[in-house]
């Protein structure tokens, strides 16, 4: 039964989380608002929504976490409800009751229900109480050695901030500080706590949606068990490890998922996270009292909207008295802006070209294809204020090795032109034999290895190609600008080739040409034949095969897209300016970001390897490492100082 008219919802969110929650609102005529901060005025989700409010100022503390600000501005722009997305407010008991003080509709669970699941510590309690399988908890400060490994974890957060696993009794204080700073940072809430740590778990999690009448479904598991730094990267449904060890595990996880939900009355849309062997038993481990990122690869296996069903519930219409039966596979990537080979280093900057092809957007597949939820488009910025993931790309088929490959190829042949991201890794990740197979614990990517998950899809003879396309794509740009009709470098009588030359990671590739009457000549390059060139587009033919390189710039990048890869290129200067050269021995900034800590003083002895200072950047803390064994000759950053991308942090002057 409805007792409350839902007709213009403001989303206390921003990027792909309000862009979602909009798309169901229109679907179901129902009026949006968003609110942004300055960095945000000209981000996607604010030109979607139907009116906008201005948070002043730049963080998240100021603008997005400001419960009152956001209040006030759904009152301001006529708002009747709120919804919280994920992350920032979601999971703030203070939050949702003063939306509800504030005379709003809270889109979300009871306040009650969020405080009984906001400490990790008291939720474990009285999930034990209501008999769920769950881990000791341990107090950091009495871990024996007998007890390790452990795990270290923030009671209040999630998203992988704040843990750290800890396997040398001698590291755990400087670990449990660590992470107690990275959890204030995040979260506003240092507690933390350490649980037993499983070496091979599964990350299983049921998707429950409770209406106010009692009803409680169990809509299905999410296997997230591929993780780095503790926050997911692949999340599948079904569960692969579920799958194998028989429906009597589902069942199991359904009947732990639905008594911890109706333990605390839960209503609306919720996840109970759950750690798993490898024979099938589960311990509890957390409840999100909120619409989680993975969401989609549920809506896709059950063809429900779930963010529909959070606004039924909230005007209070009831759950029909069974869930729907589960069909197909559907599998989800987070793309980050994120360099996995460089620790993980999160990028900012410009995207200036940004496509992903999609069937859908924001919206369940009718058939097998690819779904993309995303915030980022062409022209759009990477801020080093926020979380730094670009889309959630989601495929669905039948079965699941046709889910994987559609997926795949949609990563592969997507055009990303601008911060480096983690795309051929999540490309690598889906088809290595090991994930197609099913075997997707939470020590995947340290088994298999970041040197072969995070090698680039493209081999050294297409890099070498793609440099081909580009340095002719380049001289053609360069013909048309000129108003020459020959291009630059052709002469009547043979001549020395035309060269340029680009960088590729550490290699600089050198590429010449020459222009003849019978067409361009590749010295270097004897098997290889010019097709066709335009300035954005190039054709070469190598043993009978037309290969076609699209051409993409923004300054000196460049990037080259072709069938099942990219190469991102730079090109090379003729003259190099001497200022702009570094001393031998810097260690440059790797991303915009803030001193927390610096650990060594001017003419110290240093070792390789050994923790120099620490960069906070997107709410992560970074570790600045000695290259190489050395004194310390140069140290120009302090804590609490603000740094640029390439600022020099230190100079090492290298032991002889």
């Amino acid at each position: 039964m409805t007792d409350k008219n839902v007709t213009s919802v403001l989303v206390a969110n921003r990027g792909e989380i309000a862009r979602r929650v909009f798309a169901t609102c229109r679907r179901l005529g129902i009026g949006t608002v968003a609110v942004y901060s300055d960095p945000d005025s000209g981000a996607p989700h604010v030109g979607e929504a139907d009116v906008a409010v201005r948070l002043p100022g730049n963080t998240s503390a100021e603008t997005y976490l400001d419960a009152a600000k956001v209040i006030a501005a759904a009152l301001a722009a006529g708002a009747d409800a709120v919804h919280p997305g994920y992350g920032f407010l979601s999971e703030n008991a203070e939050f949702a009751q003063a939306v509800l003080d504030a005379g709003l509709t809270w889109i979300g669970p009871d306040p009650a229900a969020i405080v009984a699941m906001g400490s990790k510590v008291n939720a474990k309690a009285m999930m034990s109480q209501a008999g769920v399988p769950t881990l000791d908890n341990l107090d950091p400060a009495t871990v024996t050695a007998d007890q390790l490994p452990v795990l270290i974890k923030a009671s209040a957060g999630g998203g992988g901030r704040g843990m750290r696993i800890v396997r040398d009794l001698g590291q755990l204080a400087e670990q449990v500080e660590g992470a107690r700073r990275e959890a204030l940072s995040a979260f506003g809430d240092d507690t933390v706590f350490c649980e037993p740590f499983i070496e091979r778990g599964h990350h299983i999690e049921v998707q429950v949606l409770g209406d106010n009448d009692g009803t409680m479904w169990a809509v299905g598991e999410r296997e997230c068990s591929i993780q780095r730094r503790h926050q997911k990267v692949i999340e599948e449904a079904p569960s692969p490890l579920v799958e194998r060890v028989g429906t009597g595990l589902r069942d199991k996880l359904f009947d732990a998922a639905r008594a911890a939900a109706s333990a605390i009355g839960y209503t609306g849309a919720g996840t109970v996270e759950f750690l798993a062997d490898d024979d099938g038993r589960f311990y509890f481990l957390e409840m999100n009292t909120r619409l989680q990122v993975e969401h989609p690869v549920t809506e896709e296996t059950t063809k429900l909207d779930l963010v529909a069903w959070q606004l039924q519930i909230a005007r209070g219409d009831l759950l029909p008295p069974h869930p729907p039966q589960l069909r197909g596979h559907s599998i989800e990537v987070r793309l980050y802006a994120e360099d996995p080979a460089a620790d993980w280093q999160p990028q900012s900057g410009r995207f200036h070209r940004f496509a992903v092809a999609a069937d859908v957007r924001f919206g369940r597949l009718t058939e097998p294809g690819v779904r993309v939820d995303s915030g980022m488009i062409d022209g759009g910025e990477v801020s080093t204020l926020y979380d730094p993931m670009l889309a959630k790309v989601i495929s669905w088929a039948p079965d699941r090795n046709s889910a994987i490959n559609i997926l795949a190829r949609a990563l592969a042949s997507a055009q990303l032109h601008g911060p480096r991201t983690n795309r051929d890794m999540l490309v690598n990740m889906l088809r290595h034999p090991d994930f197609r197979s099913g075997n997707t614990t939470t020590k995947f990517i340290d088994e298999v290895g970041l040197d072969v998950l995070a090698a680039p899809l493209a081999d050294d003879s297409q890099v070498r190609l793609a440099a081909v396309a580009v340095a002719l794509a380049d001289a053609e740009i360069n013909r048309r600008r000129s108003g020459r009709p020959l291009p630059s470098g052709w002469r009547n009588l043979a001549s020395s080739p035309q060269s340029k030359s680009y960088q590729y990671g550490e290699r600089e590739i050198s590429v010449d040409y020459r222009h003849t009457r019978d067409g361009v000549v590749l010295p270097d390059d004897p098997g290889v034949t010019v097709t066709r060139i335009d300035s954005d587009a190039v054709v070469l033919t190598v043993s009978g095969v037309d290969r076609k390189f699209t051409v993409g710039r923004n300054g000196e990048s460049v990037w080259a897209d072709f069938a099942g890869g990219s190469v991102a290129l730079v090109r090379q200067a003729r003259f190099v300016d001497p200022a702009e050269v570094n001393a031998p021995g810097s260690l440059l900034a790797p991303m915009p970001g803030s001193v927390i800590r610096v650990a060594v003083t001017l003419g110290q002895q240093v070792t390789r390897g050994e923790p120099l200072m620490w960069l906070e950047a997107m709410k992560m803390e970074h570790t600045i490492a000695a290259t190489a064994d050395g004194i310390v000759e140069e140290l120009p950053v302090a804590p609490g100082q603000q740094v640029s991308v390439g600022e020099i942090l230190a100079v090492i002057a290298e032991s002889n």
